[in-house]
């Protein structure tokens, strides 16, 4: 078997003729059909030669005839039954080669069978259609094919010169032009054979390589939509998924083919009410202070394993990450699917969250907890906007849970009364006073609880085993212990490469449950060799899907009729756009057929001069033709020939572009082509037909013909006759070399001329012409037998040969017409991915992590100089109600998503270009500006340059407001913006490894959001830091004065000048 992956993927290394996949794809396309063809002809050939021998009663004086024929026929039938058993044609495809040896044995059987009088005309045209058959169809190298066919014309002349050497009496000026008649044939045989055989090498080759890449790249469309589906399930649930996807491809449709949008008052709404549902909220406590310490990698390694370890325990406990928050994680169990026990879930996430940042305390020493709130109820999920979609969950009941949290215990799982209920009897526990902690908690009289984990019993045997390992590195910062712990984790976006990535996920966490995170691992080197693995097992299908295409072309040949792409046995096909595109292709190799008959207009030139009588209606016929010939040659080639000319006469000019057209333009190549065949099946006989009704003792005399016979008056007739049929069957090899013109011309040229042949040819009124002599003489050596019976041997050959190069070439052109629409499918699916990710993270980010050259390891940088805005809509949380009026609230989601939709809209300014929406927190909008910086190029900016995304983001909040202004007049509300901006250094980086989401931290951001949690409606609040910013480019800013805010005190804080900066934004438009 052939190495697989070597064909593969690698589209710059073209693959081998020598090729073992090729050897096969050539056999089962080519060999295969065109043996059987040859197998067909043969034995037709042989049974009618036969049937005459037994319908003349001539049997009986030519056994060893019968014999040698009978013996071909036996040895056929063997050679049939091989190529039905694929594996023993392969295996002995040099024994076909009998077959040429059964046709040369027959040939001087026929030949030598009781005969003393020998004529070297005789078994010219059987020795000719071997040599064309060598080429054509026997399953031989061109170099094969060559030797070949020069030892058969070379031991018929060798043999034949020698035998009428020794029995007949003819002159030597005769036996020399026969001679080199003979030879000029054998010669115009063997290369138009061999440039018929160059061209189906060439065709078949080119087939072969359209065939591997259709192939490839529906293999590679097959990977694209796994990725796609991994990604897309990545980012949201499955039973909104496909909905989404499918308006994703549609907007690409209607962008491709220039069709507006459907006009609609609404933006699509991809959200779902659910019932009975557990919403776990998780903080990790400590964590701000642990980040502040960390550098951009140690911080998403952290974040990674982390959340990858949050993950692996929704999962086990039947709970859906709905998304993280900075440090803060939350989830859903009762999605998509309701389940009865979604509370008894959520519990024993949050207690299995506890444990594990407590096994990550104790091994490290970091003082980090986690603190879990949980309520039950009912939530609204799903997508809303245009860009960065995050699937996300909208209740009082949500934000009831986000309470639980921010009012829990570090360590300890908080959980409402409606959770308890849900849980009956399962965990103990406690009072847990969250009311004291939270005053939302006190006003809406909510009682709350403690669970007490069961496993808290137990744990207190094992405290001195990790002290050991954190002792050990006490030296080292809070950040790297973390780090070199969690070092392990898995890379964002890994899975996307593998296809068994969901399964081999799912069979691992049931087949185990970690019960503590392994302080050193060799992940890298198992993910490198799952990887190598996986990439040998796509390769495999690739491999099986060509050897069953392959095996696919057996099934589907022009003589079954059975094939969804062709009408029965005419071969059209069934789809009209493509029998069209085929009719019109371009011939890119149609002057070499004009040359290639030119050729052969010659050697029929060269015959006649040596055969026939020199007279003057000879020469003006082949004149005629012949200026009619290198006139179309001229019209080919005169492109080439003219280019030089065409400068100094411009007239010249209009015949280089009629040139260059003819072999694009099908109403000019088919006239030509027409006129070519049609002169050379003319002049084969032209000069015959004008002889014809001469008695047959005609001398000539008083005609300069009358000294220009070679031969003798007695066998002249015959000689000139057989010979003249011998060139009609060379014009029958001229016609065929038209390769690719339209089958349905060839037979229609080949029948009307085999019609007239047989015609003249039969009814000569030369008596030489007729049988003489001897009564037993062998019927094939009669001169009108041995005519009649060539040429329509010659025409079922090349009727069935055209028909089959006719199918190769339709093959080709609807192979070429797969991978243009699969390569436009791929091209389709490659965008869906692309928009896809870049709808989860930034466009330069995105480009880390696909392509050819994507990337697995981590993604994370710093920034020095980024502005971050938090934008949120506070009148929304008192708009939005559930009631039955708004469909429990559904239609307060939709104003919502029309509010961040039209936001989203916004990004697609070129103004706005370098904002980066990162994501929505229910009704909060947060975006920054200076991400798309290459990081370390920040210092190379001039400052104006460096802070000019920090006035693009004030125009942006602007904007916003004038947005949500002109939303309001349409709805009839009173919304209005509170907006915080910060500038300074940030860490982004992606996160998540089984939902992959990109994030910024940092204490710019955590100022920003305070700077719009504090803020005041209507109106921008930034820092000082950002107010002198502002200042310098042109806006003005009034002093709020001091504020406090939570976690960092006393801040001094300003207000920017909308109106002011509105005019500022007119100015930099």
């Amino acid at each position: 078997m052939p190495a697989k992956g070597k064909y593969f993927f690698n589209e710059n290394d073209d693959c081998k003729i020598s090729d073992p996949l090729y050897e096969k794809y050539r056999y089962t396309s080519q060999q295969h059909p065109l043996l059987l063809l040859l197998l067909f002809i043969a034995t037709i050939f042989w049974t009618t030669l036969i049937v005459i021998f037994f319908v003349t009663h001539e049997a009986h004086y030519h056994l060893a005839f019968i014999i040698a024929v009978c013996a071909a026929l036996v040895i056929f039938v063997v050679m049939y039954l091989l190529l039905c058993i694929e594996s023993l044609f392969r295996r002995w495809l040099t024994l076909f080669g009998a077959i040429w040896i059964c046709f040369l044995i027959v040939g001087y059987v026929s030949l030598f069978e009781k005969e003393n009088n020998y004529q070297l005309w005789e078994q010219v045209p059987f020795f000719l259609f071997i040599i064309f058959t060598v080429y054509t169809m026997l399953p031989f190298g061109m170099r094969g094919a060559v030797i070949i066919s020069v030892l058969s014309a070379l031991s018929h002349i060798i043999v034949l010169s020698i035998m009428v050497n020794m029995t007949s009496q003819e002159n030597k000026e005769s036996f020399l032009f026969q001679l080199l008649a003979n030879a000029v044939i054998f010669l115009c045989g063997n290369l138009m054979g061999a440039f018929h055989k160059r061209q189906m090498q060439v065709a078949s080759w080119d087939l072969y390589r359209y065939t591997l890449k259709c192939i490839q790249v529906r293999m590679k469309l097959k990977i694209e939509k796994r990725q796609q589906e991994n990604l897309l399930l990545s980012i949201l649930p499955a039973h909104i998924s496909m909905e989404m996807k499918l308006a994703i491809i549609e907007r690409l449709k209607e962008t491709n083919d220039n069709r507006q949008m459907h006009d609609n008052n609404f933006h699509s709404l991809y959200v779902k009410r659910h019932q009975n549902v557990s919403i776990l909220y998780a903080d990790i406590v400590g964590f701000t202070r642990l980040a502040s310490d960390c550098s951009p990698k140690e911080l998403v390694v952290m974040l990674n394993e982390l959340f990858g370890k949050f993950d692996q325990i929704a999962k086990e406990n039947e709970c859906m990450r709905i998304k993280i928050l900075g440090d803060c994680y939350y989830c859903v169990s009762g999605l998509p699917v309701s389940l009865p026990v979604h509370a008894r879930n959520c519990v024993k996430m949050g207690l299995d969250m506890c444990e594990a940042i407590k096994q990550v305390r104790e091994a490290t020493g970091v003082d980090i907890n986690m603190r879990v709130g949980i309520h039950s109820g009912n939530v609204l999920c799903g997508v809303i906007g245009l860009r960065k979609w995050q699937y996300d969950v909208w209740s009082h009941d949500v934000s009831l849970a986000n309470r639980m949290e921010s009012a829990g215990v570090p360590g300890r799982v908080h959980i409402t009364e409606a959770t308890l209920n849900h849980l009956g009897k399962a965990y103990e526990v406690e009072e847990g006073n969250g009311h004291l902690r939270d005053p939302y908690l006190e006003s809406m009289n909510i009682k709350t609880y403690l669970v007490v984990d069961p496993r808290s019993k137990q744990c207190v045997s094992n405290n001195h085993l990790p002290k050991t390992r954190v002792n050990d590195g006490l030296k080292m910062r809070a950040s790297v212990r973390m780090t070199r712990y969690l070092e392990s984790a898995a890379r964002p976006f890994a899975h996307l490469n593998h296809r068994e990535s969901v399964s081999s996920d799912s069979s691992s966490s049931q087949g185990r449950r970690r019960k503590e995170i392994p302080l050193c691992t060799t992940g890298r080197q198992r993910t490198s060799d799952r990887n190598s693995s996986q990439k040998g097992r796509i390769e495999e299908d690739i491999y099986d899907e060509m050897m069953s295409t392959i095996e696919g072309l057996s099934s589907t040949n022009p003589w079954s009729g059975k094939s969804d792409d062709f009408w029965g046995f005419s071969l059209i096909f069934a789809e009209r756009g493509l029998e069209k595109e085929y009719r019109t292709i371009p011939i890119l190799k149609l002057k070499s057929y004009f040359a290639c008959a030119s050729f052969v207009f010659l050697c029929i030139f060269l015959i006649q001069m040596f055969i026939m009588p020199k007279t003057a209606k000879l020469g003006i016929s082949f004149g005629i033709v012949g200026v009619i010939i290198v006139l179309i040659l001229f019209v080919c080639f005169a492109e080439k020939c003219m280019k030089c000319c065409s400068e100094r006469w411009p007239s010249l000019r209009h015949l280089c572009a009629i040139s260059e057209k003819v072999e694009t333009m099908p109403l000019l190549r088919l006239p030509l082509a027409i006129i070519t065949i049609g002169a050379l099946l003319i002049i084969a006989i032209f000069n015959l037909t004008t002889e014809k009704n001469k008695p047959a003792n005609f001398t000539g005399s008083n005609d300069l013909c009358a000294t220009t016979y070679p031969f003798g008056n007695t066998s002249q007739s015959r000689v000139e006759e057989t010979y003249y049929a011998y060139c009609c069957i060379l014009g029958f090899i001229a016609c065929s070399v038209f390769l690719q013109i339209s089958f349905e011309l060839k037979v229609l040229l080949l029948s009307i001329a085999v019609t007239v042949y047989l015609i003249i040819f039969n009814t000569l009124q030369h008596g030489n012409f007729t049988v003489c002599g001897n009564s037993t003489r062998f019927f094939i050596k009669e001169p009108r037998r041995m005519t009649n019976l060539y040429l329509v041997l010659f025409y079922i050959t090349l009727i069935l040969l055209a028909k089959q190069i006719d199918y190769y070439y339709r093959l080709d052109c609807l192979w070429k017409n797969k991978f243009k629409k699969e390569h436009e499918q791929f091209e389709t699916m490659e965008n869906v991915n692309r928009l896809l990710l870049e709808n989860v993270l930034p466009a330069h980010v995105a480009a880390y992590f696909i392509g050819e050259k994507r990337n697995e390891d981590w993604y994370h940088q710093s920034y020095d100089c980024v502005c971050v805005m938090f934008a949120s809509v506070p009148d929304f949380k008192v708009f939005y109600t559930e009631c039955d009026v708004n469909k429990e609230g559904l239609e307060c989601l939709r104003l919502l998503n029309e509010i961040i939709a039209d936001f989203d809209e916004l990004l697609l300014k070129p103004k706005f270009s370098g904002v980066e929406k990162i994501k929505t927190i229910g009704s909060t909008y947060m975006a920054a500006a200076g991400l798309s910086v290459t990081p370390g190029q920040e210092n190379n900016q001039d400052k104006e340059r460096q802070h000019a995304h920090i006035g693009i983001m004030v125009e942006y909040g602007i904007a916003l407001m004038s947005k949500l202004d002109g939303i309001n007049r349409h709805s009839f509300n009173n919304f209005r913006l509170r907006i915080g901006i910060n500038h300074g250094p940030v860490i982004a980086g992606v996160i998540g490894a089984r939902k992959p989401q990109y994030d910024i931290w940092g204490n710019t951001v955590n100022v920003a959001s305070r700077m719009e949690s504090t803020g005041e409606l209507g109106k921008i609040q930034v820092t000082e830091e950002t107010s002198k910013i502002l200042q310098e480019l042109g806006y003005s800013c009034e002093c709020r004065g001091l504020i406090n805010v939570k976690g960092k005190g006393e801040l001094r804080t300003y207000f920017v000048c909308t109106e002011t900066a509105k005019f500022q934004g007119m100015g930099l438009n």
